[in-house]
């Protein structure tokens, strides 16, 4: 029972968030705003592509002109599917001037995920490139770039007049979804201008800072990336994909265009991290990075890295995607203090935090109950999904105001005693992967589907610490033999790559415990060379020195004995994370450096003993 005291220091002191921010705004004005104050300014950096902010609001008006005469207008939803250039932000930044809403379609998803985010959203107009445009059906009114910009050339170059309302649509981002399907949520101006002003002033962020575009569109930290960049002065540096994946080719171009501010998820900071480590490489720019998306850890290589910045601040952010950004904490004081595990902070400018029972009570500090948030940060809803919008966006029992909702998380957290909050695990099956939010649900569903296939639970482990890897565990029907490579390959035409297991378990039956639930904690663990060798079919074993040492070295990195030339480090097991541990073996044993990109291209020992005999090297040469 908690007294009075405590219930106002729960429900109201520490809520107490209440900020004058204008909420008559949409995003886009705040971007024109800033143009009038820095015309001249860099707005936004591509490879040897720059345009400052009166060209890059040019170019916006001209297309949200053409926009708005296909039919664009307030509750009209334009799918965007391009690859990493200009033309990805100037069409973002044009469908919000025409007063549309944006829905990206990252062009790696599988085309009958992109299909079903189409015919979801029902878009009315999709901007791509030619060279995706095989992607989609001819039943969606399709705008290439690549012929686009010389029929709106002429179009007016001014700020066209405003005709949304800050409470009409920004976004439709879909995230994984536990029925088998993605859900989009449904972001509206007015929560997404509430977190740019809360973070372009409050004077504990860099202001001004040069941010590199690291996220793909289709997660919401990219949105906030690109405005909170542009609302602020800022200049914004966008990235191929080719260096997004290599994380030295990275570092290279975090010194090159001498960034600032970096927003990382904690898997992608850890690889950085251990990368300035073994490589000697530092970006020494850095003032200011960011994390989301997953329980932050401070490892001995994060430690090391911040001590060899310590001009470089480090906050850890939380929010959900039907809520963006909630709470925010940084790490201040000596490197060598920082918690293991930081707490995730207060909540920022007009939204609430809620710690609860399950009788929708305030618990006391120190006791776990599950996270809500309410306030103007929370979503319209998910789109077309009603009864789902219902169950998770409830009635603020702790507000008058008409209309207030909670959202309800499913994360369980509890109070410290200085009022910050420390997340704490998930209620359901929702889990994150290398930062990446995952409904373990929606891939289950889909194995079920599979012929063949009788009962399926798929789980997270972490039998190496640091390394969490999705398994799935398939009970197949008797007259059936299932071929892993034939579930991978099942999976991989309607899921994105980093929702594909990395291990498969046949079992005879799921585990049960005596009220007949799955038993999670008797699952056993992947024995990935009985897998493999089930899996396989004639495997062509190292035929030279260098074939054999590269495959000694995937086996250590892999724990699998043998491992043949011509398997697919990706189909065995490997993931990013991963991948740069093994080119960093690789580096250290021949003195060769491969970029990462190559292991994406070429993910076989057999491709890469040719990629390291190319180099013409007398000692690799000496090995074959």
């Amino acid at each position: 029972m908690l007294t009075k005291a405590e219930q106002y220091q729960l429900l109201v002191e520490w809520n107490n968030t209440q900020v004058d921010y204008s909420q008559n705004m949409c995003i886009h004005q705040l971007f024109e705003t800033q143009v009038e104050r820095s015309p001249n300014a860099v707005a936004v950096v591509f490879e040897d592509e720059v345009l400052t902010y009166q060209v890059l609001n040019e170019k916006a008006n001209r297309l949200a002109q053409h926009l708005r005469l296909l039919g664009v207008k307030p509750g009209i939803l334009v799918g965007i599917c391009v690859e990493r250039s200009l033309d990805m932000v100037i069409s973002l930044l044009a469908i919000l001037k025409a007063g549309g809403a944006y829905v990206p379609l990252d062009p790696g998803y599988p085309e009958k995920r992109l299909a079903f985010m189409l015919d979801n959203s029902q878009v009315s107009i999709l901007l791509t490139q030619q060279n995706l445009i095989e992607k989609f059906s001819k039943q969606v009114n399709v705008i290439c770039f690549d012929t686009l910009w010389e029929k709106i050339s002429e179009k007016k170059e001014v700020n066209q007049i405003n005709v949304a309302k800050p409470k009409n649509l920004a976004y439709v981002i879909y995230t994984s979804g536990s029925t088998g399907n993605p859900k989009g949520v449904m972001m509206r101006h007015v929560s997404l201008v509430n977190l740019i002003l809360w973070q372009i002033k409050n004077p504990i962020f860099f202001s001004k800072a040069r941010t590199l575009q690291f996220a793909s569109l289709s997660f919401d930290v990219s949105f906030q990336e690109i405005f909170s960049t542009w609302c602020s002065g800022g200049t914004l540096i966008l990235l191929s994909d080719k260096i997004r994946k290599d994380p030295i080719a990275l570092i290279h171009l975090l010194k090159k265009e001498a960034v600032e501010r970096l927003f990382l998820p904690f898997v992608a900071l850890q690889q950085l991290a251990e990368v300035v480590n073994y490589s000697g490489l530092l970006p020494i720019s850095l003032r200011e990075v960011i994390t989301a998306g997953e329980q932050l850890k401070i490892t001995p290589a994060i430690t090391n890295l911040f001590k060899k910045l310590p001009k470089c601040t480090l906050h850890n952010h939380y929010g959900p995607s039907e809520s963006h950004v909630v709470t925010t904490f940084t790490l201040n004081g000596l490197v060598e203090n920082w918690p293991a595990l930081p707490p995730i902070g207060r909540p920022i400018a007009n939204t609430q935090i809620y710690i609860l029972d399950g009788h929708m009570q305030p618990v006391s500090i120190g006791t776990v109950g599950e996270l809500y948030i309410g306030g103007i940060s929370l979503a319209q809803g998910y789109l077309n999904r009603p009864n789902l919008t219902a169950e998770k966006f409830i009635p603020n029992p702790f507000s008058d105001e008409s209309g207030s909702r909670l959202y309800k998380t499913g994360d369980l957290a509890r109070y410290l005693e200085d009022g910050n909050i420390e997340y704490l695990n998930r209620i359901d099956n929702q889990v994150k992967i290398r930062g990446f939010r995952i409904e373990l649900g929606e891939i289950e569903v889909l194995l079920n589907q599979y012929p063949g296939v009788r009962e399926t639970v798929l789980t997270v482990r972490e039998d190496i610490p640091g390394d969490k890897r999705l398994v799935a565990y398939i009970v197949q029907h008797q007259e059936q033999v299932l071929m892993i490579s034939e579930l991978r390959n099942f999976l991989r035409e309607k899921l994105p790559d980093y929702m594909i297991p990395s291990a498969f378990v046949m079992l005879d039956a799921l585990p049960l415990m005596p009220n007949g639930k799955i038993d999670r904690h008797s699952l056993p663990a992947p024995d990935t060379f009985k897998n493999y060798q089930e899996d396989s079919s004639i495997s062509i074993l190292p035929r030279n020195t260098l074939e054999l040492q590269l495959a000694r070295i995937w086996s250590d990195i892999l724990d699998i004995y043998p491992i043949g030339v011509k398997d697919d480090f990706f189909d065995l097991g490997g993931h990013s994370l991963v991948a740069v541990s093994l080119m960093n073996r690789i580096e250290q044993r021949f003195g060769k450096t491969l970029p990462l990109t190559t292991l994406f291209e070429n993910p076989t020992i057999e491709q890469q003993a040719f990629l390291l005999y190319q180099q013409n090297d007398v000692e690799v040469r000496k090995s074959l």
